[in-house]
């Protein structure tokens, strides 16, 4: 297990927990009575740390190592009903954006979402989850695909930003993401699009737009990450947490602002301190909403979709 340095109290006491737990192991020592109080103040330290978290912490809890990343939800919610499907049909097939028709249930879905690595070669192969125009336009491609059969499409969310190297630029990186926000605001099906650990700026739009956007309660969401915000305003990256807390970009925050429509609870702890739960709450929560829209024609669906995006950021006087 990996921890953050906010962390570090809760790590200290999970290793004198352990600690006192071998020695009744390997001892005649009656310490049951020290490890219950451990455990105890252990639960309370957690509750404490991961209550108050700032801005800053929630960002540093979204990029954790152990946290699960898209293909983690999509085995997880399609127990093993995943067919992926590659490339579009133009350049090439970008690793860093996966997509394909998976079951979840009973209903079959065309889900989409940016893809991290766990290594140094999983991370360069998969470009740190930072999509190439291809990415967007094969997302596109699935989307339409989606449409044509019906189905509801899910998105996943999480990268530190389009990838902005000349070659994707040439490619036209601007112009694939306009495409899918443009096709995403009137595609004629259901669209549910989940914030599952960073979502930066127009890579995140990309695939963002959609009937319910809903966030984890420790993944973030705004136009630019804390430690570019600061290296633009201050010239050093020394005021990221500053820059974290002005961005307003936690989902406290999104949903505040409606950005966003709902928030997903996380384990104490985080996701990746209990995969398991956070996977049957992820899928409860998708399911649910998709009961929610079914009925919805697609015209009205555009509708509402239209109208939902056309009233953010109106300010009332």
């Amino acid at each position: 297990m990996e921890y953050l340095d906010f962390e570090l109290p809760i790590k200290e006491l999970q290793e004198q927990y352990e600690k006192a737990c071998a020695i009744g192991k390997d001892s005649e020592v009656d310490v049951s009575t020290t490890c219950k109080q451990i455990e105890k103040k252990l639960k309370d330290t957690k509750k404490d740390i991961y209550k108050n978290l700032t801005a800053w912490q929630r960002v540093q809890l979204s990029r954790h190592p152990n946290r699960p990343y898209t293909l983690d939800y999509i085995n997880a919610l399609c127990d093993g009903n995943f067919l992926e499907l590659h490339g579009d049909r133009n350049v090439k097939d970008d690793k860093a954006m996966v997509g394909g028709l998976g079951k979840i249930g009973d209903q079959s879905f065309m889900i989409i979402g940016q893809q991290k690595g766990y290594n140094t070669k999983t991370r360069q192969y998969r470009n740190f989850g930072m999509a190439n125009p291809e990415g967007y336009r094969k997302a596109l491609r699935l989307m339409k695909s989606a449409e044509k059969f019906g189905l509801p499409v899910l998105t996943f969310i999480d990268t530190p930003g389009a990838y902005p190297g000349l070659e994707a630029e040439e490619r036209g990186q601007g112009e694939a993401i306009a495409r899918n926000i443009l096709e995403m605001t009137r595609l004629k099906t259901s669209i549910f699009v989940v914030v599952i650990g960073e979502g930066a700026s127009g890579g995140a739009l990309g695939i963002g737009v959609g009937d319910k956007v809903m966030m984890l309660e420790n993944s973030w969401y705004s136009v630019i990450s804390p430690e570019n915000c600061s290296s633009i305003l201050w010239r050093s990256w020394d005021h990221k947490e500053q820059a974290a807390e002005a961005l307003k970009l936690t989902a406290k925050d999104a949903k505040k602002l409606e950005v966003i429509d709902s928030i997903i609870k996380e384990p104490v702890g985080g996701a990746h301190s209990d995969r398991e739960q956070m996977f049957s709450t992820l899928k409860k929560v998708v399911l649910e909403s998709f009961e929610e829209l079914k009925n919805l024609s697609p015209e009205e669906l555009i509708k509402t979709r239209m109208e939902k995006y056309s009233n953010m950021g109106v300010f009332k006087g």
